[in-house]
């Protein structure tokens, strides 16, 4: 099994372990688009408390990556989010955070799917 591969297994487990419903091919492609950062620890995983870096997912992943417009229902699906993953989770891998917010908003297109 290649170190990606592995990457996606271990975010799945993550989600199965949620219950958190996933589609393997789309979470595959959302880690893809990711590139290096995965095998970073602290670029891996996103920071439920820091609003600097929850303000960078919104601009760079929803706005930019996305499409969608700046507006309050972006930082409440973020919320929402951090809120199912689990405020306590130390661990909240960026992989997972954007596929549930590409689910959210039915932006599955944006990865081919």
């Amino acid at each position: 099994m290649s170190k990606f591969d592995e990457k996606v297994a271990l975010y799945k487990k993550f989600m199965d372990d949620r219950d958190i419903r996933s589609n393997t091919d789309l979470l595959t492609a959302v880690t893809k688009g990711l590139g290096p950062s995965i095998y970073k620890n602290d670029a891996e995983t996103v920071s439920g408390s820091d609003s600097k870096e929850l303000e960078t997912v919104k601009k760079n992943f929803l706005m930019k990556k996305l499409g969608l417009d700046d507006s309050p229902a972006l930082d409440k699906a973020i919320d929402e989010v951090m809120e199912r993953i689990g405020k306590s989770e130390r661990n909240k891998y960026r992989a997972v955070v954007y596929y549930m917010l590409v689910k959210k908003f039915d932006k599955e297109s944006v990865y081919g799917m």
